[in-house]
């Protein structure tokens, strides 16, 4: 038998995942779990009779042969711990670190599981009654809050309206979403809200209930959730006694407030807004306690000036003219400028100001007689309420945010706009004007090779006998304090680095390339080391995925321009201050904490590709995006559609040839990104499914020695089956190799070569397929072949690989045969002879090979 199960709380998406996996999977039998909660509870005492479930209690597990889980990737430990043994299929849509090893994961990020499985039930074309689909809007409408959470996608509206053209009845809906409190629930109710304390927790008011009893009162969540309703504070946490067990209800309306953490202490877990926990005979003034202890972790601090602004701040003098100020507009993307003098704040000056000076043909005075003077001004700690507050009673657009006397930062209306309408908060990237310092000469010494310290000091004797100042930075210092091994040596110079490295040629020898537009130069050593150095500079863009623009710059701004915080840290080679690292953006802190974080607004807007090296970031070091940058990312993926295959490919071969290709290809399922790059792409469990499978035929071969990776065999398995789809792959190919391989895969395609090689032994596919790689065999066997010839296929290869002592051309001259035009074909069918009698000698091979040819 299967069983269809959920996790404990039943709510409606869980209890429309099961109804419609019963659909999907009609042999198997929906189980209720212990707990429901009570609109469920409401909703099944009413139609019990009309959907086949039943409870735990009355299942023999001992027959169970497949379990299929939706709405959760964990079984319930209240369950028989055999069912942990059996084949798992999971349906879901709260995402895990790690890909679980079962028969089928089925996990994308949208508002609710009922809109996954809604959509293979379209797929498969299965017909749903108006009841069923009244239930399924349910779960779509409970989960995603009428689509009102950040969590709700496009697919789940349109999941929604599939339902409604099927017949869901929304007055049902409504009625069922929230059912009224029993008179013992309302006491309870009543006595937590009069007693309840609120606390005011980094910003947020969270309200801490606590009531003891002796009886048990069911639903204490739906009760918690109408204290949230009514007290209209941004969380409530209710911890209720009832006899010897103890019960935590947390629930929450501002996404600032994670209770996670707390609850996975206590023995519980769920949703981030919505989580709880029991315990047997545990004191409530020592929940209490705990609870008080922990929540400021749990939530993150109201959003004030330092979170929203932008930094560094590009700032204007008084005596600079219109016409330049406003082609700085452009360029940098501003809609306005502070005008400093003196260090000194003294104005502001907007593109409408700028505007109205160039209409009247004043372009070329000073911004001083345009600007606003004597302008607002912040201070870091400003709450966003305030800051709102201040721009619209003053009708301003930006304000300066100020710290002794200096401009650290600038918070536009957009930054307020975007923090309060559908944008996770700003990450903040500068703390303050000044950067983070710390000597790491040490970690240098034990992490760096010799032979990189070695180009070092080279280096360090020329920029000091120049007075110019140098700096280790990039991917090297990053991995340095991961730990990582990286021999590629980035420098940055305050001045022109093709200079210094004709200097460094000039004493050391070896040769240079110098690239003059960028003013960037590779100086390689005599002994074949590299050493990359550039012009501290910053950069512009003239369209959104063009290449940058560049201009001279200090060590800031050239740090400003990189791609993400972990990228953007300096550690200085010159020799009084040797070792020192240099952070303006809080790099080291995002490089522990595993965060990957954009340093402007704008950067996957200037440079596409950076979303795919984020992803292949997440991949490899097992970094997460922060919320902002995550943001951005889905915001601005389309643009990647107008950045050349050739930068693509670059960004994916590395994605899938130095880090886990599972991995890198569920982030970008994730994201969707295949929707972006190809035409047509197979469904997201194919593709997963898959890339699992190549990745485990890979490992097999790997280990026979047989085979590099090849990234383009991973990127084919995103295509769907048709020859069409996949001339998609063609333009990402980065050689001739590589196009040879699609070319090949194309043409199997089209003279459907599957079904000619079905029913064949192995000597047959082997005169079939000798001429092709493994890889290429491999790649298009796991993407367009059934299961059994798969396993035909697989087993010829193996048995390919395994061989190592095939006939040579010397053996045949050792055995007396002499060189001709004969030997290919002679060799060739010693080689049928040894894959279908593996167990024969070189001797025994040529003897029948001599004996079948003249």
């Amino acid at each position: 038998m299967n069983f269809i199960l959920s996790h404990n709380n039943l709510d409606f998406d869980a209890l429309a995942s099961m109804i419609a996996a019963k659909k999907l999977y009609p042999n198997a039998t929906p189980v209720l779990p212990s707990r429901i909660t009570s609109e469920v509870e409401h909703f099944i005492t009413i139609y019990k009779n009309v959907f086949p479930f039943v409870k735990a209690n009355e299942c023999d597990w001992s027959k169970a042969e497949k379990i299929i889980l939706v709405d959760t990737s964990f079984l319930d430990h209240q369950l028989p711990e055999s069912l942990k043994d059996l084949p798992l299929i999971i349906h879901d849509h709260h995402e895990l670190e790690e890909i679980p090893d079962v028969e089928f994961y089925e996990c994308e990020p949208v508002g609710a599981t009922i809109t996954l499985l809604s959509e293979r039930i379209q797929k498969e074309k299965i017909e749903i009654t108006p009841l069923e689909a009244t239930v399924f809007s349910l779960g779509i409408y409970s989960d995603t809050d009428s689509f009102t959470l950040s969590t709700t996608t496009s697919r789940d509206l349109e999941a929604g309206a599939f339902f409604l053209r099927n017949g869901a009845n929304l007055k049902v809906v409504d009625q069922f979403r929230e059912v009224p409190l029993t008179s013992d629930q309302q006491q309870l109710f009543q006595q937590m809200l009069e007693h309840g304390e609120v606390k005011i927790i980094n910003g947020l008011e969270i309200m801490l209930c606590l009531h003891e009893q002796e009886h048990y009162t069911g639903h204490l969540a739906h009760i918690t959730r109408k204290l949230l309703q009514i007290s209209g504070v941004d969380g409530v946490i209710s911890l209720v006694r009832m006899g010897n067990k103890t019960f935590v209800t947390s629930r929450a309306q501002s996404e600032q407030i994670d209770y996670r953490p707390i609850m996975a202490e206590l023995g519980g877990g769920g949703h981030p807004q919505a989580a709880s926990a029991s315990m047997k005979n545990t004191p409530i003034s020592e929940v209490k306690s705990f609870i008080e202890k922990e929540l400021p972790r749990s939530v993150v601090p109201a959003q004030r000036a330092s979170d929203l602004m932008s930094t560094p701040v590009r700032v204007i003098a008084p005596e600079t003219a219109v016409d330049t100020a406003s082609k700085m507009l452009y360029r940098y993307g501003h809609s306005g400028f502070p005008v400093v003098e003196n260090e000194e704040l003294i104005g502001v000056i907007s593109r409408r100001d700028i505007d109205k000076a160039i209409h009247h043909g004043l372009g070329h005075a000073p911004v001083k007689g345009f600007m606003q003077r004597n302008p607002l001004w912040i201070e870091e700690n400003a709450h966003l309420e305030t800051i709102r507050n201040i721009m619209m009673d003053n009708q301003v657009g930006r304000l300066p945010v100020m710290k002794d006397g200096k401009i650290i930062g600038l918070v536009s209306r957009t930054d307020i706009i975007q923090a309060m309408h559908g944008a996770p908060a700003a990450e903040k990237t500068i703390l303050n004007g000044r950067p983070v310092k710390r000597q790491v000469t040490k970690t240098m010494q034990h992490t760096l090779a010799a032979e990189v310290l070695y180009l070092l000091e080279l280096v360090k004797r020329n920029v000091d006998k120049r007075g110019t100042r140098a700096y280790l930075i990039g991917g090297i210092v990053r991995d340095m304090f991961l730990h990582i091994p990286n021999k590629d040596i980035d420098i940055v110079v305050e001045g022109d680095a093709i200079d210094l490295a004709e200097e460094l040629q000039k004493s050391y020898g070896g040769r240079v390339k110098a690239h003059e537009a960028f003013r960037t130069a590779t100086w390689t050593h005599p002994d074949g080391e590299k050493v990359d150095l550039s012009s501290a500079r910053t950069e512009y863009y003239d369209f959104p995925a063009a290449l940058p623009q560049v201009e001279p710059s200090s060590l800031k701004e050239d740090l400003y321009r990189r791609d993400f915080t972990v990228n953007a840290l300096a550690v200085s080679i010159n020799e009084k201050t040797f070792g020192e690292l240099t952070d303006y953006f809080n790099g080291l802190d995002d490089i522990y904490a595993k965060k990957l974080k954009i340093l402007y607004n704008l950067s996957f807007v200037e440079d596409p590709t950076r979303i795919l090296r984020a992803v292949r970031f997440e991949t490899r070091f097992n970094f997460r995006m922060a919320p902002q940058t995550k943001y951005l990312a889905e915001e601005n993926q389309h643009l990647l559609r107008s950045v050349s295959h050739k930068r693509l490919s670059d960004e994916l071969s590395r994605l899938f040839t130095h880090s886990d290709p599972r991995k890198g290809a569920q982030r970008l399922l994730n994201f969707n990104i295949e929707r972006e790059l190809l035409q047509y792409s197979a469904p997201h469990q194919v593709i997963n499914k898959r890339i699992r499978q190549l990745y485990a035929y890979e490992k097999l071969f790997k280990s026979l020695s047989y085979g590099e990776r090849q990234w383009i065999s991973y990127w084919m398995q995103f295509a769907s089956r048709n020859k069409t789809n996949l001339s998609d792959i063609l333009p990402f190919a980065m050689n001739k190799n590589e196009e040879k391989t699609v070319y090949i895969w194309t043409g199997w395609l089209e003279t459907n070569a599957p079904e000619r090689w079905k029913n064949k032994s192995i000597k047959e596919l082997h005169i079939e397929l000798h001429a092709y790689s493994v890889n290429a065999i491999t790649a298009f066997t796991v993407a367009f072949t059934d299961q059994k010839l798969r396993w035909s296929i697989m087993k010829y290869l193996y048995r390919r690989c395994r061989i190592t002592d095939w006939v040579t051309g010397k053996d045949l001259i050792k055995a007396g045969r002499s060189p001709d035009k004969s030997f290919s074909a002679i060799l060739f069918e010693a080689e049928l002879i040894k894959l279908s009698n593996p167990a024969l000698s070189t001797e025994e091979i040529i003897q029948k090979v001599f004996n079948s040819t003249p």
